[in-house]
């Protein structure tokens, strides 16, 4: 149990030492991974960007995730949408309102912080907690395509089938716990509130002068 996301991404940052001195771009997943994430940067004096990408809900039960998307409306879908019989129609749907709500975050986050580009730098991709990884896969495969030197995935904790999915697609997985007893991310969490946008532009703003 973390007593909170602070905690955990001070845990983080001692286990990510390694990377310490290479000025890494620590990206965190929006909300609460950004929090952590400003912590892990600040530990490794490195920078501190976000990543963004959204969940795909199920049909009426939207924290259920059956994919996600990033703001390039790059899809990522898990096999859910096989065994469930998710219709096409109603993923295009879904994809479109979570693209058009990434867009109305990335116009609240750029004017204090313009995007930097990972391109040959170590990037860490952070989020506070994994559940299906579908998230963070799509964050992964969104940072990939920018050709870092480097891409990490830290999580606090996951179960072990979700690490065993994430560790296929980032050349580097940290994670805190990886319990088999898993039925969501709160539980390991003291202190799991909900993450405003204001904090996070708080932390980006922060973080470096705006250009």
């Amino acid at each position: 149990m973390f007593k909170n996301r602070t905690e955990a991404a001070k845990l983080l940052g001692e286990t990510l030492a390694e990377y310490r001195g290479y000025n890494p771009l620590v990206l965190g997943i929006p909300r609460g991974g950004v929090v952590m994430a400003g912590v892990i940067a600040e530990a490794l004096d490195g920078e501190v960007d976000v990543v963004l990408v959204h969940k795909l809900g199920a049909p009426g039960q939207p924290e259920f995730a059956i994919g996600s998307v990033d703001e390039r409306a790059e899809t990522y879908l898990g096999n859910a949408v096989d065994r469930l019989g998710i219709p096409a129609s109603y993923i295009e749907e879904e994809k479109g309102a979570q693209v058009a709500a990434l867009k109305k975050r990335r116009a609240l986050y750029t004017p204090v912080h313009p995007p930097i580009n990972p391109g040959e730098r170590i990037a860490i991709v952070v989020d506070d907690g994994l559940a299906t990884g579908s998230t963070m896969i799509a964050a992964l495969h969104a940072v990939r395509s920018r050709r870092p030197k480097k891409l990490v995935a830290a999580a606090a904790v996951s179960p072990p089938d979700t690490l065993e999915r994430i560790a296929s697609v980032a050349d580097d997985v940290v994670c805190l716990e990886v319990p088999s007893d898993f039925y969501a991310v709160g539980q390991f969490f003291a202190d799991f509130g909900q993450v405003e946008d204001r904090e996070v532009v708080k932390i980006l703003k922060g973080s470096r002068t705006p250009d």
